[in-house]
């Protein structure tokens, strides 16, 4: 348990140092990435980089898209986008293998900065990765359909 603890706190260093080296780690998010702007005009379901609750509702069930989660687990546990991966942000650049390659990927946090973050990650990794602005707040606020 004890080693489990070590890794889950070194793959948290890894994740904050790598974002802090990109500039990634401030509130601004991926929205300031032109770079990421331009990637994504070439990607199959033409998303931007930073989508909306109701462009991830109109999408959430294709079978190119996966949702990610990456808020904590009891954060999850309070509900989430029906279907959703869950894998925190201290967890993902360990956990990337658990992530089907080939398909778009939105992650979703509370309010969108941690689904910011962990999208720049995947970028960075080769994924097709998008962020839902506004997080599981907006999605509720807008009405949609929660999981417990």
């Amino acid at each position: 348990m004890r080693t489990n603890m070590v890794k889950r706190s070194l793959a948290g260093i890894f994740l904050v140092v790598a974002m802090a080296i990109s500039g990634c780690g401030g509130s601004a998010g991926p929205a300031s990435a032109p770079v990421g702007q331009a990637v994504a005009e070439t990607e199959a379901l033409g998303l931007p980089v930073n989508i909306d609750a109701a462009t991830l509702n109109q999408v959430r069930n294709r079978d190119d898209v996966v949702v990610l989660d990456v808020r904590e687990d009891y954060e999850f546990a309070g509900g989430h986008i029906p279907g959703a991966t869950w894998i925190p942000l201290g967890e993902l650049s360990s956990r990337l293998n658990e992530i089907p390659a080939g398909k778009t990927v939105v992650a979703v946090c509370r309010s969108g900065n941690r689904s910011g973050q962990a999208t720049t990650l995947l970028r960075q990794q080769g994924f097709d990765a998008h962020n839902m602005q506004g997080g599981m707040i907006s999605w509720e606020q807008a009405g949609y359909d929660v999981e417990k």
